[in-house]
């Protein structure tokens, strides 16, 4: 474990939020999502889970972990973020799967799930994704034209009667899942495959 996450591990009561992703590479849109998170649901901190690999996107592309870790920990300047590979560590490939592995060996802690609502409109194709709301609050986030249909998705509609609203949100960590909630921010236009399009042009 990197030290943060020893000290928030020892301190135990904390409510820490999870936002996992390939990074590729990080930019302010989740600079913004993490610091929307950390306002509006009462976070203690964010852990940026640097994943090895998304099954669900191709190779092809992919910068190496070492390169993505590094642009992750270049934006995540704020002392309440903690940027980790602790999924490499642990050897997960699955969110459920990490989860169950974190969940498990850091049992003082309370964790929220945080994503996009392009996401939240894909999830039910993620490997045991209904385990993810059984097991911590998942909290989305607003993305530009990703949210009518993500609310409109088969995730949104099979915890419809789960779903928080309004200043429920502040206690969503508190709650016992499945529980989860839709976050409306400042958008932010930025995207990790336009900075990779920009940069394939300019070459």
């Amino acid at each position: 474990m990197t030290r943060s996450i020893r000290t928030a591990a020892a301190a135990g009561g904390l409510t820490i939020g999870l936002f996992g992703g390939s990074f590729n590479p990080a930019h302010s849109g989740h600079l913004d999502l993490s610091l929307a998170a950390l306002r509006h649901l009462g976070l203690d901190e964010v852990w940026w889970l640097v994943s090895p690999q998304n099954p669900l996107k191709p190779m092809n592309g992919m910068a190496p972990f070492a390169e993505r870790f590094a642009t992750a920990q270049a934006v995540a300047r704020h002392p309440r973020l903690v940027v980790t590979d602790i999924e490499t560590r642990l050897g997960t490939v699955y969110t459920a799967q990490t989860l169950r592995r974190l969940t498990a060996r850091f049992p003082r802690l309370r964790f929220v799930w945080l994503m996009g609502a392009d996401n939240l409109a894909t999830i039910h194709r993620w490997r045991d994704w209904q385990d993810i709301f059984d097991r911590v609050a998942v909290a989305v986030f607003d993305r530009p034209s990703y949210s009518l249909t993500a609310l409109g998705g088969p995730a949104a509609r099979r915890f419809a009667r789960v779903r928080q609203h309004g200043p429920a949100l502040r206690t969503l960590k508190f709650a016992k899942p499945p529980v989860w909630g839709f976050v409306t921010m400042k958008l932010n236009p930025v995207s990790a495959s336009a900075i990779r399009a920009a940069r394939a042009h300019n070459k």
